[in-house]
């Protein structure tokens, strides 16, 4: 149950989510699918890869914080009206939408214009987290510390990851445009924001759980990194077998 000071929704979060899913959705991610097919399947995986970082993101939670499932919780109600993890929607977001392909018989390889559009709706998203002031850096008296309702000079982390996500959306952008790792550019991002958050994680004030200095979110950075290679040498394979076929389709020619 939702309390005065644990509200299901905070404004500031619901409206920079839905800034974010506004760009998203009039971002053309479909300006190569021309059957309408192609588009509804690509819409029902869109919504089964969401649904995977639904439920992805709150489960990243409860490990980065608690340890979970490999420590007890002892309030539940807290951690499930708490934050969501941006790290946790990415894998899980991709490893269903994964699953679902060959089931859906899905051919198409991987949509690079949306992973062009995710650095900036997540840079956009991140403006809640700044204006809420979670998602907090260490304390640190340097030259662009912020500060929260606390009054404590901290690392401006949220700032950090917004310039990340900027600098990656508009070099996606720039690789969509020139057919730069075709099919790869999710796989790339999952990778980049993976190394990105684990360094980050040093400077954020999240949970050391593991020897008092690693954080769980650290662990699935790792598996981020791992998942995200694993896709892109998957796809490397694909787009070369792809291309000798075409090659040999030439040359019969």
């Amino acid at each position: 149950m939702a309390t005065a000071e644990h509200p299901l929704i905070y404004p500031e979060y619901a409206l920079s989510v839905l800034l974010a899913l506004a760009v998203g959705a009039l971002f053309p991610v479909m300006q190569e699918m021309k059957e309408k097919q192609e588009r509804r399947q690509y819409l029902l995986l869109q919504g089964i890869m969401l649904a995977g970082a639904v439920i992805g993101c709150k489960a990243a939670v409860l490990f980065g914080e608690t340890g979970w499932p490999f420590a007890s919780i002892d309030h539940w109600q807290t951690i499930l009206v708490s934050g969501r993890s941006i790290l946790g929607a990415l894998i899980f977001g991709l490893v269903a939408a994964e699953i679902a392909k060959p089931i859906m018989g899905y051919t198409r390889p991987p949509n690079d214009r949306f992973a062009a559009v995710l650095p900036f709706t997540l840079a956009i998203g991140r403006v809640g987290c700044l204006l809420h002031g979670c998602c907090r850096g260490v304390p640190w008296n340097g030259f662009c510390a912020i500060r929260y309702s606390d009054g404590i000079p901290r690392h401006p982390v949220v700032v950090y990851e917004m310039i990340f996500d900027m600098a990656v959306g508009i070099s996606f952008i720039w690789m969509v445009r020139r057919g730069v790792l075709r099919g790869r550019l999710y796989s790339l991002f999952l990778i980049l924001y993976g190394l990105f958050r684990f360094f980050s994680e040093f400077i954020r004030e999240t949970p050391k759980l593991y020897r008092g200095w690693l954080s769980g979110y650290q662990v699935l950075c790792a598996v981020a990194v791992l998942t995200g290679i694993a896709f892109f040498v998957k796809y490397s394979r694909r787009d070369h077998e792809t291309r000798i076929a075409q090659l040999s389709v030439e040359m019969a020619g």
